[in-house]
């Protein structure tokens, strides 16, 4: 598994029909009336990664297993959400249990097509939604911060530690200030507004190489702080139709486009949430594993087994270019590429490994 993330919106921005091209399905109705996903529903798309089919082409791999992107598209949220106002608190619960937030914004004008507040205007609908979490967030927090007073009563040196950021943290909220922009690890608090947000602007087909008044609108708001993706779902579904590689290619060439949405989500999760690539490459099985940037050789090895990360011995580390130039691993051992690190070996993007446990 790669990551996971969930998409979010006001009712009507094209959540619906963005999940449905990204996951190449039509798992979620994508209808014209609010609510119309009532059970948030889960897809996987396959991560690209020519490296990787490149290694498992030098081995002649039986078996070439990508990583996996997971998306969630989860129902429309409306003012009062946090208090259960349309489909309300079970919904903030689903995006509790994402990685990162996809936050759809609707940037183009159709009047077939309802907005749930009546009018376009793509800063408001994000103030609704952040609002919302950050309501909930702000119980959560009060019931926390009454646990940790208790705690810190009876000279617990830790809860008084969460005690002092919780309180930075609630007041924060309440000057509308989300957890993830302040300087303070917010993870032990399980925040809705402490998860990464990516904005994705859903303009129409002629926007989407250039963006529009209502996109730009975001960037200059929000763009600092957080990535903003300019993407047509509307192109996005007549890609996903398109099976051939090259002529996808030929299709966002003549659109002007560098790269599909999917792409963009995929490449801009990543950096977002710090991950990169690693894999093991064989004649039976060419895997590539997701990992956390700055992780250690033991623990990217915990990813495949737990069993090898409490017998880690030592790691071999080849590079691609060089697997891929020498064609394969005896070769790279022959020409002394291969090297040999131990339990401090932090992983860098795209190492092939080989490790070598006791348990």
């Amino acid at each position: 598994m790669g990551f996971n993330c969930g998409i979010v919106g006001l009712p009507n921005v094209g959540k619906s029909t963005l999940f449905n091209a990204l996951t190449q399905s039509a798992a979620a109705d994508a209808q014209n009336y609010p609510f119309c996903t009532i059970e948030p529903n889960t897809g996987r798309v396959v991560v690209p990664d020519e490296t990787l089919l490149k290694l498992a082409a030098v081995d002649n791999s039986e078996k070439i297993i990508p990583t996996q992107l997971e998306i969630v598209d989860i129902a429309g949220l409306v003012k009062g959400a946090s208090t259960g106002e349309g489909l309300g608190n079970k919904f903030l619960g689903n995006i509790l249990e994402t990685d990162a937030i996809i936050h759809v914004v609707r940037c183009f004008e159709n009047d077939d097509i309802v907005h749930v507040n009546g009018k376009i205007d793509p800063i408001a609908d994000i103030d609704t939604i952040e609002t919302e979490l950050a309501l909930a967030d702000l119980e959560s927090i009060e019931k926390q911060i009454k646990n940790l007073e208790k705690k810190a009563r009876g000279l617990d040196k830790d809860a008084a530690k969460l005690l002092a950021d919780a309180t930075i943290i609630r007041e924060n909220l309440t000057n509308g200030i989300p957890a993830r922009n302040l300087d303070i690890d917010a993870k032990p608090f399980n925040l809705l507004t402490a998860k990464p947000v990516i904005y994705v602007c859903n303009v129409d087909e002629k926007s989407a190489a250039t963006g529009n008044e209502f996109s730009r609108a975001v960037i200059d708001k929000f763009g600092e702080k957080n990535p903003v993706l300019i993407i047509s779902s509307k192109i996005e579904m007549e890609i996903a139709q398109i099976a051939d590689i090259d002529e996808r290619k030929m299709f966002l060439d003549d659109l002007g486009l560098k790269q599909s949405g999917l792409e963009q989500v995929i490449k801009t999760g990543y950096k977002t949430l710090g991950l990169q690539t690693f894999y093991t490459v064989g004649p039976r099985e060419a895997h590539a594993w997701t990992i956390t940037a700055g992780m250690t050789a033991p623990q990217a090895a915990g990813k495949i087994h737990t069993d090898f990360e409490r017998g880690f011995i030592r790691a071999e580390i080849i590079t691609p270019s060089d697997y891929i130039e020498y064609g394969g691993e005896v070769k790279v051992r022959e020409a002394g590429k291969m090297r040999t690190v131990g339990r401090d070996y932090v992983m860098q993007p795209g190492d092939i490994c080989h490790f070598l446990f006791n348990v």
